[in-house]
């Protein structure tokens, strides 16, 4: 049975020879050399424009596949349902104008106040454009577990945006069982997997999703967002695009040339996470860590943590008394270790949950953290 090697999964990452202790892993991964050093090799390589004729064209092609198979391999989806563009923000943007083109006045979208405004503004502004309802469904300040999703569907459900897991809190809503409900009212699932992604296995379709975005840069990979979905789906919208371009799928939703760089980059991220033992070790890994974690928080007096959902990343929103969120973040900072805090662009989540627009302090673990780093944290804390 293979085991997690947390010490050649640090001995990857350059940064963590600074000494520093890395909790603002939610914000964005280190990267481990063999992406950065994939990503330069295809920056030399000579890739200009997709074809089949020339040696550099088909590098370029080459390049473009790998990419969408490597996502299809963590996502469990189709590869010829991968899209590539600049963030999951653009692409929830661009996915959900094309969608609203079939909306109208009495058909309903739902959001939720758990997830990060990407999967919320993007939807709230197309239902806005197409005379649609934006119906918001809550969570319980106290655990951060969603409502019942009965309360927000109905026949007139059009779409249902839903986080996999929370930026801000961690919680891991029961993604496929709202997706099963919304589903059963005839409406289409997009699932934000932009936190998830990072620390578990990812399914498309045990998800259940129709949709799902993701961001590379959160698992080890450059900066840019790609969405799964059944090629099938994809058919049926039709985003605006330049006349001359491609109108196949998925090359219909990406507008302009590709960052071939990025897209070597992208499948050497996804092959590290194969080289380190796959995402169940990793979750395994964090899901000990954070038990740890919580522990310690749970004897400190003075600090507070937001959130006892039944399951979650190992991701800890906290407040220490008396003190203010960037306070806290600039001492641990004094003592080499970094902690953001903020509402992170969970702004509906922050304030839902009481915090107003300032949100916490926020614990990300990652898969290079360690025991000792937890306990380093742990410590600075308890000097607070």
């Amino acid at each position: 049975m293979s085991t997690f090697d947390v010490e050649r999964v640090r001995a990857s990452f350059p940064a963590l020879d600074s000494g520093l202790v890395r909790f603002d892993g939610p914000g964005g991964s280190l990267l481990p050399v063999e992406v950065a050093q994939a990503v330069a090799t295809a920056m030399t390589s000579g890739m200009c424009q997709r074809g089949s004729l020339t040696e550099p064209e088909r590098l370029t092609e080459a390049t473009t596949q790998g990419a969408r198979a490597a996502i299809g391999r963590l996502l469990d989806a189709d590869p010829a349902g991968v899209v590539f563009g600049r963030s999951m923000t653009a692409i929830a943007f661009d996915v959900a104008r094309a969608l609203a083109a079939t909306w109208g006045p009495g058909d309903e979208v739902v959001v939720t106040r758990l997830d990060h405004d990407a999967n919320v503004r993007p939807w709230v502004l197309a239902a806005e454009a197409a005379g649609a309802t934006v119906r918001w469904l809550g969570f319980d300040p106290v655990t951060t577990e969603l409502d019942d999703p009965a309360t927000v569907l109905s026949e007139r459900t059009r779409l249902v945006a839903l986080t996999g897991a929370s930026n801000l809190f961690g919680t891991r809503p029961p993604v496929r069982a709202v997706a099963d409900a919304a589903h059963a009212v005839g409406a289409l699932v997009h699932v934000d997997a932009v936190h998830l992604a990072a620390h578990a296995p990812v399914s498309l379709g045990d998800l259940g999703a129709d949709l799902l975005t993701c961001s590379p840069y959160k698992f080890f990979g450059p900066h840019l967002g790609a969405l799964a979905a059944a090629p099938a789906l994809l058919e049926t919208l039709r985003p605006g695009k330049l006349l001359p371009s491609s109108d196949a799928v998925p090359e219909r939703f990406e507008l302009g040339t590709l960052p071939y760089e990025q897209l070597a980059g992208v499948t050497a991220a996804v092959d590290f996470i194969d080289a380190i033992g796959g995402m169940p070790l990793v979750e395994e890994h964090e899901a000990a860590l954070l038990d740890r974690l919580l522990t310690g928080l749970a004897g400190l007096d003075h600090v507070r943590v937001h959130g006892t959902p039944a399951r979650r990343t190992p991701t800890v929103l906290l407040h220490v008394d008396g003190r203010a969120g960037d306070d806290v973040r600039a001492d641990l900072a004094a003592q080499g270790v970094l902690a953001p805090a903020g509402s992170f662009y969970a702004i509906e989540a922050s304030r839902h949950a009481g915090l107003g627009d300032t949100g916490g302090v926020r614990v990300g673990l990652s898969p290079y953290s360690t025991d000792v780093e937890v306990d380093r944290l742990l410590e600075a804390l308890a000097a607070l």
